[in-house]
């Protein structure tokens, strides 16, 4: 579960090596990668947020990071969001967490409506039909949380710095064949374009996500691992031009700078979870649905650690609930179906609460909620 933690520790190598570098050359360097990261930044501020975190104060933030399959082996397409970790950064307890998230997660597409009511999809399709804006407000809503900032790196980039490093050496398992490249099994050098299709092959791996995941963890690291190693400063050049070209941040080089000075401590000490649900084919679709107390349990891990309040309910959509699990599948893509996005949340919980109402299966009820207190649970 650490890609994106050695994403962010190379980024910040980078300064690390900016600051040990000779005066005159650290000062050329310094600028080129300020300049590189001043076009790959774009900022956002969190709805949920009154006002911005502040890193140069060591506030716990939060950051979304995206792997985007787009670009990748002919991929010219908006691009999926394939890979999703929630990372928060606590400088004052020196914790961090990473919550992977299950690209095939249903839930509510947040600000997509095209029907004028709430549409359901994998999770991964909020970042096709709005870009990063939606992919954030999607998460943000599905895990009751602020993200402070986001890294989308697309997945071409994998190949780019495959190549900037001069390759990477694997032991592959699989024979397999992805888009006319072909990987042996066995030790090896992969290239930029062979490297990519390590990464991305899914189909042949009996682990499926899961093999895929572990695979692109491991060829992150071995990037990363070559970034360190790397005898002379001029080889971050070649970095540089692979992360200007495939990057795409809200922090800026001040900030990148800051954390990799303030919030080190944060880093040595993570901890990783994996959400995901229950598998289910609904409409010859297989989709993850998440279980209320499994939910609810991570929305808090990632309070806790961004100093928010608790909460002792769950917000869902009760009636979308209802559908997923079988009372209503005949009637899942009927969008008036379901309560409306502008009336969300609803609180959903046991019925044995004081304060829930009977349940009901009738889809069209605008007004049914249930509302349980997992306060003991």
């Amino acid at each position: 579960m650490q890609i994106f933690r050695k994403i962010l520790v190379g980024v910040f190598a980078i300064g690390i090596v900016i600051v040990t570098a000779g005066t005159v050359y650290a000062a050329h360097l310094f600028q080129t990668t300020s300049d590189t990261f001043d076009e790959i930044t774009s900022g956002r501020m969190s709805d949920m947020r009154s006002e911005d975190v502040s890193i140069a104060d060591s506030e716990p933030f939060s950051i979304l990071l995206m792997g985007i399959d787009t670009g990748a082996l002919g991929r010219t397409e908006q691009g999926r969001s394939d890979s999703m970790m929630v990372v928060t950064v606590n400088p004052t307890t020196k914790q961090s967490t990473i919550v992977s998230l299950d690209r095939d997660i249903l839930t509510n597409m947040v600000g997509y409506e095209p029907n004028g009511t709430a549409y359901f999809d994998k999770l991964n399709h909020a970042y096709a039909f709005g870009s990063v804006d939606m992919a954030m407000d999607t998460i943000e809503t599905l895990l009751d949380i602020p993200l402070d900032h986001y890294v989308s790196i697309n997945m071409e980039g994998l190949s780019d710095l495959i190549d900037a490093v001069g390759g990477i050496e694997v032991d592959n398992k699989i024979d397999f064949s992805l888009d006319g490249v072909h990987v042996p099994i066995g030790k090896q050098t992969l290239n930029g374009e062979t490297g990519l299709a390590y990464a991305r092959m899914r189909h042949e791996d009996p682990d499926g996500d899961i093999g895929r995941q572990k695979r692109q963890r491991e060829v992150v690291e071995k990037i990363l691992r070559k970034v360190l190693s790397m005898d002379s400063v001029t080889n971050y050049q070649k970095i540089l031009k692979a992360v200007k070209s495939n990057v795409l941040t809200d922090l800026s080089f001040n900030e990148m700078l800051t954390i990799g000075k303030n919030y080190t401590a944060a880093f040595d000490s993570v901890k990783s979870y994996q959400l995901q649900g229950e598998s289910q084919t609904i409409n010859d679709v297989y989709y993850q649905i998440l279980g209320v107390n499994e939910l609810l349990s991570i929305q808090n891990t990632l309070k806790k650690q961004l100093n928010l309040t608790e909460s002792a309910k769950l917000v869902i959509n009760q009636d979308f609930y209802y559908s997923t699990n079988g009372l209503l599948g005949d009637q899942f893509y009927d969008d008036t179906d379901y309560t409306s996005a502008s009336e969300y949340p609803y609180e959903f919980g046991d019925k044995s609460s004081n304060n829930s109402t009977t349940a009901t299966s009738d889809s069209t009820s605008q007004d049914s909620e249930e509302v349980v207190d997992n306060t003991n649970q």
